[in-house]
């Protein structure tokens, strides 16, 4: 039936056909039916190798070069209306969806739910009835999530935080160099939790079964440590993270886990404890100052965790190992000396691809607020 539409392009409108698949920036359905078009001219190929080739069915084609013939080029690249049930809502109902989804919930209430956006909805307009998955439908076609809502904090790009961002992107560029290692440091707190009913182990066509009550068993912190050129992390559990638990860390840094160092360079936030001065407090001053001779403190910019490699690590702990009631130091130390032992054979890292240059490109509009400032 393909045989009855005969295409044959004008020029003009075969470098129109042409200029619209070079430059992809059509709907892939329009591409397709100026492909088909192009590939019929003079019949350099059958309706069967064409559907082999566009992956579409041999009905399209025929229809494609049936309104060519019948009614010209722009109707043949037409989208025909397709068939399915009318939208639910207008326009003008689903801007004040959106609107809706984007302001404050209800006083009482700590966020949207598809069901109080329905209400909402029925309240302001005239319909009558809303489903839950059309309000869904309309929030996925315009990737709204009212219900989720994410932590972030972002310093003040200012100097300062450029310079330090700078200072650790060079760093982290360096090469490894087992006398000069760059570690990371950081701390987490872990809340200690007893079960109040023994857990039910999971079983054939049952799934485990966890109590909701609990029973808080005080808190715990973890110091963690990470060398990425290495493929090594330390785990290190504590009571408190006060400045004798900081400088213990750093003794053991480098009398223990770094014995043949030069120097260590320990890449670490702002926090209080994180100080020469720690050092002083706990130990003599020979012994403070024999150890900070071995020791480099690199400090990321304020509100600038995503610099600290050691929050991705803890990131990765907290998923694989910490996730779950664990009720008291002994079984949490046992736990992360298992995990750390496992990544440490082998010897996971991090690839990190974020370097001065990106950073500028990335941050190009406070790079040009402060070459405006001066």
């Amino acid at each position: 039936m393909n045989i009855k539409y005969k295409i044959i392009l004008t020029a003009n409108e075969r470098e129109t056909l042409e200029q619209l698949t070079s430059q992809g920036k059509n709907s892939a359905r329009l591409l397709k039916r100026a492909q088909i078009l192009l590939m019929s001219d003079q019949r350099l190929h059958e309706a069967q190798e064409i559907a082999k080739i566009l992956l579409v069915s041999t009905s399209t084609i025929y229809r494609t070069k049936r309104n060519f013939v019948e009614y010209g080029v722009e109707s043949a690249l037409e989208e025909g209306a397709r068939p399915g049930q009318p939208r639910k809502l207008d326009a003008e109902q689903e801007a004040l969806l959106i609107a809706t989804a984007c302001s404050k919930p209800p006083k009482g209430r700590c966020r949207w739910t598809l069901t109080l956006l329905g209400a909402q909805l029925i309240s302001l307009t005239d319909l009558e009835t809303i489903s839950n998955e059309t309000i869904r439908q309309r929030m996925k076609q315009n990737d709204l999530k009212p219900w989720q809502k994410k932590m972030w904090c972002v310093g003040k790009l200012d100097p300062a935080y450029i310079a330090r961002m700078e200072h650790i992107l060079d760093l982290y560029a360096e090469p490894k160099d087992k006398n000069r290692p760059i570690v990371n440091f950081d701390e987490a707190g872990k809340q200690l939790v007893e079960e109040v009913n023994a857990p039910r182990s999971a079983k054939p066509g049952s799934v485990a079964k966890e109590d909701y009550e609990y029973k808080r068993a005080g808190m715990a912190n973890i110091f963690m440590f990470f060398d990425r050129h290495r493929g090594w992390r330390k785990a290190k559990v504590t009571n408190n993270k006060k400045s004798l638990d900081f400088a213990e860390c750093m003794r053991e840094l480098v009398d223990e886990d770094y014995p043949n160092a030069d120097v260590v360079r320990v890449v670490l936030d702002n926090f209080g404890t994180h100080s020469e001065a720690s050092l002083y407090r706990t130990f003599a001053p020979e012994e403070a100052r024999r150890i900070l001779r071995r020791l480099e403190f690199h400090f990321t910019p304020k509100h600038a965790s995503w610099l600290n490699m050691a929050e991705i690590e803890i990131g990765n702990m907290n998923q694989q190992c910490l996730d779950r009631r664990i009720p008291n130091n002994k079984i949490l130390i046992e736990e992360l000396e298992s995990w750390q032992i496992q990544r440490n054979t082998e010897k996971a890292s991090i690839k990190w691809m974020f370097d001065v240059d990106k950073a500028r490109e990335k941050l190009n509009r406070s790079y040009e607020k402060l070459t405006s400032q001066n």
